[in-house]
């Protein structure tokens, strides 16, 4: 059995960690047939909206599996898969161009927190907890460090990073590190029915929609207006944004081709 699972239905994937035996936590093999699944995704022009989740409802992913990975150092696998394919892959974003969902099921901790914090949305369920506990283990929450921050107000990504504490959904959501909390059953039915309304809408919008959002976190205001000027000449020019006030005015639903 995989320890990445990758179904698509209609114009949507769902990318499943399965490895409930180790909490879902990633070793390097897995970390790349996860990037691959990825890639696959954004190449893939019918699909719009990716899920991401763990198999079973105790672990989201407890990040990477220490026993295989680090054995008392940062040598070897852990190295590679932080020098290369966590950061290029996982930690930036997932680097994909299209929305991401988070449907985050149980423990959500380390290097999980870390690619909850690489998606778009994150919804989790009643039993999901989030936490950062490298620091015990003299360990660096590389990623999470720069990018926890910037979704939670200071003082909380701080005291989650340097206590390694975890914290309940319920304050996750009062945080804002996740957008909605539901009943566990009702977790992937959510995650499915958010993805679906996205990708109704023009895909072209919603990809540049995503990378301006990205990027004005990141960029000097005037550069960011810049881009947003180019970008915007860019998609008038388009067929969707022709269409898009084309089926307002017939009061129609709009009938996108991606371009």
């Amino acid at each position: 059995m995989s320890t990445i699972l990758y179904e698509v239905k209609g114009n949507i994937a769902r990318v499943t960690i399965n490895r409930p035996e180790a909490m879902n936590a990633f070793d390097l093999a897995t970390a790349r047939l996860m990037a691959q699944r990825f890639e696959e995704f954004d190449a893939d022009p019918q699909l719009r909206v990716a899920i991401l989740t763990g198999v079973g409802d105790k672990s989201f992913c407890g990040g990477a599996d220490l026993k295989k990975m680090h054995g008392g150092s940062h040598a070897g696998g852990i190295g590679e898969l932080w020098d290369y394919e966590r950061q290029r892959r996982l930690g930036q974003r997932l680097e994909v161009a299209k929305p991401v969902i988070a449907a985050i099921n149980g423990y959500c901790l380390a290097g999980g927190l870390e690619l909850a914090l690489g998606c778009d949305i994150r919804i989790c369920s009643q039993t999901a907890s989030f936490g950062a506990p490298e620091a015990r283990w003299s360990i660096l929450h590389g990623f999470g460090a720069m990018r926890l921050p910037r979704t939670v107000p200071m003082s909380v990504a701080m005291e989650m990073l340097l206590t390694g504490e975890r914290i309940s959904a319920a304050r996750a959501f009062e945080v804002g590190l996740v957008s909605r909390v539901v009943e566990p059953a009702l977790l992937l039915a959510t995650a499915e029915e958010i993805a679906a309304r996205i990708a109704q809408n023009g895909p072209l919008a919603v990809r540049v929609i995503k990378e301006l959002a990205w990027r004005g976190q990141h960029t000097h205001p005037d550069d960011m207006l810049r881009y947003y000027a180019a970008v915007t000449a860019l998609m008038h020019a388009t067929e969707d944004a022709k269409e898009g006030p084309r089926a307002f005015t017939e009061k129609r639903a709009p009938r996108f081709v991606n371009r």
